[in-house]
């Protein structure tokens, strides 16, 4: 039974939480506490999987709390649930927070955002490697986007469709915009898929503050690594984010399919760039494996890690807040038939995409297309691959 924590210093809001979510005694073990002090003595004597609190909160507030809980219990989830909108609150917060929620919150969105949650924790079945994933607060970009990015941003000729523009091209950029887009940090109504809209959404002057004086963006500085080359993991990236789009096309999936199969594909490697900025000396064990077995490195991540690099992505996409269809799409790109879900959705297609992509790449060594004929059969697609490939 997953156990969740709510913190409020109101204690009528304690009560309404208590009654809102009562139906959910069998699913949840819950606890209650009053303040940052109560909550932190209660995470020291009992683990939990998530934690939901208040942000205004006297002596010690939700921001405050959220970063004690992130260096202590860096598993847990941490999701702020605030009525309070102050811009600078807000990006105060932004750092320790994996996903926010305006209060009044509607009990189905309440419950389903703490739902997914918990799941994410069933993907990625290894302890240490929460713990290093949950303290992510941002991915590390290239070098050359990260200066462009931050050259946009202070040239007072700097336009948002260029920066929408830059963003769109960098996995870490695109995903930490989204996330925070979606997180309601600043009350979006609307789930947005495309990186430059969500630039254009925020304003020039949020971007300011979020990308010179909060610094959500940084830079990757590791060397290349065999396997984990970060400029063919860029360009892999975008190239399989275009072919996921024009299979979701072929396959005539719906537009919000269509869009979020792009993004899925631009950041269905993100656990690379997670493994070699934050396991270096593990990415170089793996790299081993693969020169002496031949295996692929997914397989080679998994006999020295116990998880793939795509259930690590999927992982902190996840606890971000991403669409669950998204993060299927990332967490079994390489096994889709591992995946519950039935029908052509979104994971075939970043499946397809990238198969395709690393048998065109120049990068790629085997060219072999490593596909999962009797998932692909199942969907009655098998036998129509060389009409979704493009040339």
């Amino acid at each position: 039974m997953k156990k969740i924590l709510f913190v409020d210093d109101e204690i009528n809001l304690l009560d309404g939480l208590k009654r809102m979510l009562r139906g959910m005694r069998n699913e949840w073990q819950m606890a209650f506490a009053p303040g940052a002090r109560e909550a932190l003595e209660i995470l020291g004597n009992d683990s939990f999987d998530v934690i939901v609190t208040d942000m205004r909160m006297p002596g010690m507030d939700g921001c405050r709390l959220l970063n004690e809980v992130k260096e202590r219990f860096p598993n847990i989830v941490r999701i702020i649930l605030s009525g309070h909108s102050d811009k600078e609150e807000v990006l105060k917060s932004i750092g320790p927070v994996h996903q926010y929620l305006s209060k009044p919150c509607d009990a189905q969105v309440l419950k389903s955002t703490i739902a997914r949650a918990c799941t994410m924790q069933d993907l990625l079945e290894n302890d240490s490697l929460i713990k290093i994933v949950s303290r992510i607060e941002s991915l590390p970009s290239l070098p050359a986007l990260y200066a462009e990015v931050i050259e946009a941003v202070n040239s007072p000729d700097g336009s948002l469709a260029r920066v929408g523009e830059i963003i769109s091209q960098d996995l870490g950029m695109a995903a930490k915009i989204l996330q925070l887009v979606n997180s309601s940090f600043f009350g979006l109504p609307t789930h947005v898929s495309s990186p430059a809209r969500a630039v254009a959404m925020l304003g020039i002057e949020t971007v300011k503050a979020l990308v010179l004086g909060v610094k959500i963006f940084s830079q990757f500085s590791m060397p290349d690594l065999q396997g984990y080359s970060i400029a063919s993991l860029w360009n892999h990236s975008v190239a399989t984010s275009c072919l996921a789009k024009n299979i979701a096309e072929k396959l005539k999936l719906k537009q919000t399919e269509i869009n979020n199969s792009f993004l899925a594909g631009l950041l269905h490697d993100t656990g690379k760039l997670i493994l070699l900025d934050r396991l270096p000396t593990a990415c170089e064990e793996i790299v081993e494996v693969v020169i002496s077995s031949g295996c692929p490195l997914f397989e080679a991540e998994q006999k020295v890690l116990g998880a793939t690099h795509a259930q690590v992505g999927a992982y902190l996409l996840g606890i971000w807040g991403f669409p669950r269809s998204i993060v299927n799409g990332i967490a079994f790109h390489h096994c889709p038939g591992k995946c519950s879900d039935e029908g052509v959705s979104i994971l075939t297609v970043v499946h397809l995409a990238n198969g395709f992509e690393h048998k065109n790449s120049p990068d790629t060594a085997n060219k072999a297309l490593n596909f999962d004929l009797d998932y692909l059969s199942k969907l009655g697609i098998g036998d129509r691959l060389d009409t979704l490939r493009i040339p």
